[in-house]
């Protein structure tokens, strides 16, 4: 997917606003793929459309576990003080 949006003129930015994913991480699995020399799986879905499902879930988890730690570390500042 990468390889044709670029193709058409996008950035791997806007790819990845697209995905939500960091271009950072496109270009890595990128540059994984073309070492291994096919696809990358990314997920554990079968087609494109469920592994793209699945990695916006895990993004939403992170999110989630992210926003947590942060509330957490709020109330151990508190107690410190």
């Amino acid at each position: 997917m990468l390889r044709e949006r670029r193709a058409i003129g996008a950035s791997v930015t806007q790819i990845g606003r697209e995905l939500d994913v960091r271009p950072d991480q496109l270009r890595a699995r990128a540059h994984q793929q073309e070492k291994a020399g096919g696809p990358v799986r990314l997920g554990t879905g079968e087609t494109l459309e469920q592994e793209v499902r699945w990695l916006r879930r895990e993004v939403d988890t992170l999110r989630q576990e992210r926003e947590f730690a942060e509330k957490v570390a709020v109330v151990f500042a508190r107690e410190s003080r």
